[in-house]
């Protein structure tokens, strides 16, 4: 009887999971929950986060094969996670994700100040930047492109273009994004305060215009027409950021509003988030490369936000004044946190100073930016 019990507790172990765990496995699952503690303790996007971790979490457990594809012979199904990847394999979710941050925003300020644009622009210096490092640090033109995104701070084209470009880094390249877009808060102050003066930072700025119905509604639409006529391969982003848009600033679709901004949104959101996560498994993250990408993201929000600083402070001395540079940082597309740093730094120079919309205006015009950044890569690469 001892001798059965025992080899029946030997066959479970061996059929279990444990039997098969190797260390570096155990270490993901680790990194997992830490970064399930950074999301709901810390709270660093933890909209995005959760899932991923958890994504990593699933992935890494022996004998789940939840990533699995199905046998060659089809004489079985694959894993849950694999047919809900290919909608990140497809594009499929960051459009969507597209579709809803458009249902969301605000253009206004952007059209009301059009001069945000170059703005927004100038913030994706990091993308160009650290692309060119990556080049040289022997990452190849396609993985260089999917590493540069990540200064856009826009996690949906940094998903987009990596998918497309290089998926064997899309964990890494996910996760260094949405862990720097939740320290904007961390990276950006200081180097605000070096590269402005207090004088600068004080700087108030006049009240925007107000912007017309007629002029909201036709702006998605021109917008979607030019940059979809110059870069075709950014369509997809572009044509739904601006469509949800559309929906917002129209009023005559509400239920669809309400549906892309808050029910469609989450869902896509849980799904991009885990089978995101669910493609860092040990064997393909635990690499030297991780650790590249990881110091090269940051990189990238570096100098995006130095490129937007640096701007900021041409259009303050050619206006006499007028435009506080501060800013020029709220040009990288994490919207509304960038923008709410700039009002931050800005009231703590000035306690009258109101920044917010007069940031808000780079801000989304960053997402159009590294959207077209994305696009560049594309056509260039892909």
């Amino acid at each position: 009887m001892s001798i059965s019990l025992a080899e029946t507790f030997f066959n479970i172990w061996n059929s279990s999971g444990f039997s098969a765990m190797t260390w570096q496995q155990l270490l993901m699952i680790c990194v997992a929950c830490i970064l399930i503690y950074l999301a709901i303790v810390k709270k660093y996007e933890p909209l995005l986060l959760l899932p991923i971790a958890f994504g990593v979490l699933l992935a890494n457990l022996p004998m789940a094969d939840l990533m699995a594809p199905p046998p060659a012979d089809h004489s079985g199904p694959g894993g849950l996670l694999y047919y809900l990847y290919q909608g990140v394999k497809l594009g499929i979710y960051p459009s969507l994700i597209f579709l809803g941050i458009g249902a969301m925003t605000d253009f206004g300020p952007l059209i009301a100040r059009p001069s945000s644009l170059f703005l927004g622009a100038a913030a994706q210096l990091g993308i160009y930047i650290a692309f060119i490092v990556a080049i040289i640090l022997g990452f190849d033109p396609k993985e260089a492109a999917s590493i540069g995104i990540i200064g856009g701070a826009d996690g949906p084209t940094a998903i987009f273009l990596t998918s497309k470009l290089a998926p064997e880094l899309l964990p890494a390249i996910a996760i260094a994004a949405y862990s720097y877009m939740a320290l904007i808060p961390m990276i950006q102050p200081p180097i605000m305060r070096l590269l402005t003066t207090k004088k600068e930072r004080e700087i108030e700025m006049l009240q925007l215009r107000e912007v017309s119905k007629l002029e909201r509604i036709v702006f998605p639409i021109v917008v979607t027409i030019i940059v979809c006529l110059l870069l075709p391969s950014v369509a997809p982003l572009i044509g739904m950021l601006m469509l949800g848009n559309l929906f917002k600033e129209s009023g005559v679709v509400e239920r669809l509003n309400n549906t892309a901004q808050n029910a469609l949104i989450n869902i896509v959101t849980i799904f991009l988030g885990t089978t995101v996560g669910a493609t860092a498994v040990a064997s393909t993250f635990l690499r030297p490369e991780t650790l590249k990408i990881v110091a090269l993201g940051l990189l990238a929000f570096i100098f995006s936000t130095v490129g937007g600083l640096l701007l900021g402070k041409l259009m303050c001395f050619l206006s006499g004044g007028k435009v506080n540079p501060l800013i020029g940082s709220a040009g990288v597309s994490a919207v509304p946190m960038a923008a709410r740093v700039s009002q931050v730094e800005g009231q703590k120079a000035n306690p009258a100073n109101f920044l917010l919309m007069h940031a808000m205006g780079p801000n989304v015009a960053g997402v159009i930016g590294s959207a077209v950044a994305a696009g560049f890569f594309l056509t260039m690469f892909g």
